[in-house]
């Protein structure tokens, strides 16, 4: 690999890892799409190497995190349970259609423009006002719900390779009203393990670029803790607008890459 690709890998890693670590989502939403577009990469390599920068990206966010003490556990646990077999099966039907680079475009940029509109569009000003336990943190939601809930966010992650964090944070925002910053510390959290499965199944199937990783991994650590001394200084409504605003952006160029 070139130096000027590698030096360009290492500041898509850097704005990635920022962006991925404040809105609680890894670098993968950025870094897949650079990946496709900017330096044409098959979708199979892209989705495998990006979810390789999710995994650093969430570990590297969850030491920050860890210290502020915004971290639900117990929530993150409850998704991993259903996530870990999701991220098997995700790895498993990408090779079945990894082929079909216009299908995977499309169903790609479909999900990022649709959840942007409906994040931007969301009024959080109802999340302020919320009910916490004796440890500060929400109202712990029912098992039932988030391990299915982590089932599809292991599919989505493997199969995209971006995590499933775009779409977990507002949900756990929206529908099971957790507040936004415990929402992102616990996504990236959670992330942090089952990204992990799907990560070693990529490997397994020899999927992974490593010049690509090494790159964008040293640009996603440096972001990451930038992100995290950020994004404790952001209001709730300017997180969830972030996000919204970039997947929008982000979908909608890949309809025209």
């Amino acid at each position: 690999m070139e130096i000027t690709t590698g030096l360009l890998l290492l500041l898509i890693g850097l704005f990635a890892g920022g962006y991925g670590t404040i809105v609680g989502a890894g670098g993968g939403f950025i870094f897949v799409p650079a990946l496709l577009i900017i330096l044409s990469i098959d979708p199979l390599t892209a989705a495998a190497s990006g979810l390789v920068i999710v995994f650093i990206n969430t570990l590297t966010g969850v030491f920050g995190y860890g210290k502020q003490k915004i971290i639900n556990y117990k929530v993150g646990i409850n998704i991993v349970i259903g996530a870990v077999p999701g991220s098997l099966f995700g790895v498993w039907f990408l090779q079945y259609i990894s082929t079909d680079s216009i299908v995977f475009y499309w169903v790609f940029a479909s999900l990022l423009v649709v959840f942007g509109l409906i994040l931007f569009f969301k009024d959080s000003s109802s999340n302020n006002k919320k009910t916490t336990n004796k440890n500060g943190f929400s109202l712990k939601p029912e098992a039932k719900w988030l391990i299915p809930l982590g089932l599809i966010m292991g599919i989505i992650s493997s199969f995209l390779g971006i995590g499933g964090g775009w779409l977990l944070v507002p949900i756990l925002i929206f529908t099971f009203k957790v507040p936004t910053h415990e929402a992102t510390a616990t996504s990236i959290f959670s992330l942090s393990i089952y990204s992990s499965v799907g990560v070693a199944s990529h490997i397994f199937y020899h999927n992974v670029e490593w010049s690509i990783v090494y790159w964008g991994g040293v640009g996603v650590i440096l972001g990451a803790q930038l992100g995290v001394l950020v994004a404790k200084r952001l209001p709730d409504k300017v997180i969830i607008r972030m996000l919204s605003i970039l997947l929008c952006i982000v979908g909608l160029r890949m309809y025209f890459g």
